[in-house]
């Protein structure tokens, strides 16, 4: 009877099991699905994960080779970084008028509808040539200035002080350099990097001389060897011959160029801008927008990109609104470097001008300039033969 009554008590066991594992399932069958993720707005493109920023490293190997520039030439430099399609423009434009020089080429390319800082480099070609001949090295340069103007601003003043420290940074015939106490941060400025700022003014500011240098000797070494500096030896059209050795003991001065008249830029140390005389600037382009300058200093003008991709979201956002060929341009891809950097740091390094489009023409004329530059560097010398001028301190350099 026992017996019996335990096989009804497992029996009911199992019933009631079996109930509440059909009630539970019809309870989870009778539940509402989860509802979907919302649908992306009508033209409304995915997210993208945000490039990563320059390293400080990154950025003291893309400003090597222009950091000794006089400042208000670097502050051109600088600016005309950002708009590389124009550099090629203008380059081809000093190409085929090799006999107009300093403020002359100034006024003669007064009407191009370049930029007023790229205009201002044809006084310069020793300048204008490389910065065409390197091209994935300005659009490097100028996509840091554009995402990171104090962090360049700061690595510049870095480098100059080590070159000040090996003995290679002095004042000279072509040079006045100028040390002085950092000014005190304004509201909502950061703390300067350094307590001293290092100024580079020509000495006689109607010649402006540009000097060449390899980084890895005018610095006093080069520590950072997954960023070797950027580097070309000087164009002996400009520098002259001079035996390898001379030049890799100090910086090259070759031709001064009487170039005032292309002078219209500065650098203000302290708040990490580049500074703009409006009234300069429009004698040098009857174009010249002055809206484009406030309190002073330079705006980035996105209209001059001309279809040149920016490096990341948040450049792009910034300066792309609103100008034509910013957004479904043709990525142009697979571009061969032009002209590879010469032995003091040469690595691969991944294509910096991809992006270049909103249009064919744009595209043909990239094309055309890239080509010119491939011929150009390679009549170019490099390597061991450094030519140039002058040991350390340089040689007086001539006059155009």
């Amino acid at each position: 009877m026992k017996l019996r009554s335990d096989q009804l008590l497992r029996h009911a066991c199992v019933v009631l099991a079996a109930g509440l594992f059909t009630a539970t399932g019809n309870v989870r069958s009778q539940s509402p699905p989860p509802a979907p993720p919302p649908a992306p707005a009508p033209g409304a493109q995915p997210s993208q994960p945000q490039a990563p920023t320059f390293k400080p490293e990154e950025i003291e190997a893309l400003v090597a080779p222009i950091a000794l520039y006089p400042d208000s030439l670097l502050s051109q430099v600088l600016m005309a970084s950002t708009y590389p399609l124009e550099i090629v423009y203008a380059t081809r434009w000093v190409k085929a008028n090799p006999k107009v020089k300093g403020d002359e080429a100034v006024k003669a390319v007064a009407d191009q509808t370049w930029d007023v800082s790229v205009k201002s480099l044809v006084a310069f070609p020793q300048v204008l040539e490389p910065m065409n001949d390197k091209l994935d090295w300005t659009q490097k340069l100028g996509d840091a200035f554009l995402a990171q103007q104090k962090d360049v601003m700061d690595a510049i003043q870095r480098l100059r002080a080590k070159a000040q420290q090996s003995g290679n940074l002095k004042t000279t015939e072509q040079q006045k350099v100028i040390v002085e106490q950092a000014p005190p941060p304004q509201d909502g400025q950061s703390a300067p990097a350094s307590q001293t700022i290092v100024k580079i003014e020509p000495t006689n500011p109607e010649v402006i001389y540009v000097p060449a240098y390899n980084p890895t000797v005018v610095y006093g070494g080069w520590t950072y060897a997954a960023y070797p500096p950027y580097y070309w030896p000087p164009y002996p059209a400009y520098y002259g011959y001079y035996p390898g050795a001379a030049f890799a003991t100090g910086v090259a001065w070759g031709i001064g160029f009487a170039a005032a008249g292309a002078i219209f830029g500065g650098c203000s140390w302290g708040s990490s801008e580049i500074n703009v005389n409006v009234n300069r600037a429009a004698s040098i382009d009857r174009n010249f927008n002055r809206s484009n300058v406030q309190g002073g200093n330079w705006r980035h003008d996105a209209s001059h990109r001309q279809g040149v991709a920016y490096r990341d979201n948040a450049t792009r956002d910034k300066f792309g609104k609103n100008v034509p060929g910013a957004n479904g341009r043709n990525d142009f891809r697979g571009r061969d470097g032009v002209g590879d950097r010469s032995a003091a740091g040469n690595r691969g390094r991944d294509n910096a001008f991809n992006g270049v489009g909103g249009g064919s023409a744009s595209q043909r004329d990239f094309d055309r300039g890239r080509s010119t530059a491939q011929r150009s560097a390679g009549n170019r010398p490099s390597g061991g033969g450094f030519r140039g001028g002058g040991g350390r301190g340089g040689g007086r350099g001539g006059r155009r």
